[in-house]
């Protein structure tokens, strides 16, 4: 089996494709990495305190590594980060990391980009099916998620804590992609297939939340976001 990391949301995509990855029986996956907010200790875009996902991780039975990024940082700050994990994971013979992306072009080349000169091989379970079918497979798996962040400019506050089902689906407005692929929702896998119990969970009330992103061609990116405080 090849050795490899899973990295980890937290999030619907992310268990699915974890679940297709140790189905395939072809990777030993011996992490799950989650980039961290060093001030907030929460995902950096789920917003999943530190403390869940640990309890996420045990519940599937792999060790949750986690890689602290700067409250402000910039896409530089990300990359330099990754990469330290990489040398610690090649070290102990890690080949593959495994992602739970689904279609944007983008962001694949950008891991590779990233990965490729290090020595890494990047894997997509779920690459290549569409958003429909990736839905599909999710709610047949009877993995159990709930809504935790959206895009403002998206979707409301009223979605924040609702389960991803059918209902779910067929709430959501035509503009918005079902998965939530270009990032109009996030979630929280607590439970269902992969974990061995399911998680105990607050939510509280939703938050806005506007910060910017200095991207790699030096623009900068606004973003509007509400979620709902996890504990």
């Amino acid at each position: 089996m090849k050795k490899a990391v899973f990295n980890w949301s937290g999030g619907k995509d992310s268990a699915l494709a974890l679940k297709k990855a140790l189905e395939s029986k072809e990777y030993d996956i011996i992490a799950l990495l989650t980039s961290i907010n060093s001030e907030t200790k929460e995902s950096s875009m789920h917003h999943i305190p530190t403390s869940l996902l640990q309890k996420q991780a045990a519940a599937i039975g792999i060790e949750l590594y986690t890689v602290d990024l700067a409250p402000h940082g910039d896409m530089d700050d990300y990359t330099n980060s990754i990469s330290l994990a990489v040398e610690h994971f090649k070290s102990i013979g890690v080949t593959h990391f495994v992602f739970g992306d689904i279609h944007l072009k983008d962001v694949i080349n950008y891991r590779e980009k990233q990965l490729s000169p290090l020595g890494i091989i990047v894997v997509e379970p779920l690459w290549g099916m569409s958003t429909t079918e990736v839905m599909d497979d999710f709610i047949a798996s009877g993995l159990k998620n709930i809504v935790v962040t959206v895009d403002a400019n998206s979707l409301d506050e009223s979605c924040i804590g609702k389960k991803i089902d059918r209902n779910f689906i067929d709430s959501l407005p035509a503009s918005v992609d079902i998965c939530g692929e270009n990032g109009e929702y996030h979630t929280f896998c607590y439970g269902g297939d992969i974990f061995s119990n399911d998680i105990n969970f607050k939510i509280g009330k939703p938050k806005k939340v506007d910060y910017s992103i200095n991207m790699e061609d030096g623009t900068i990116e606004s973003y509007s976001y509400i979620y709902g405080t996890l504990c």
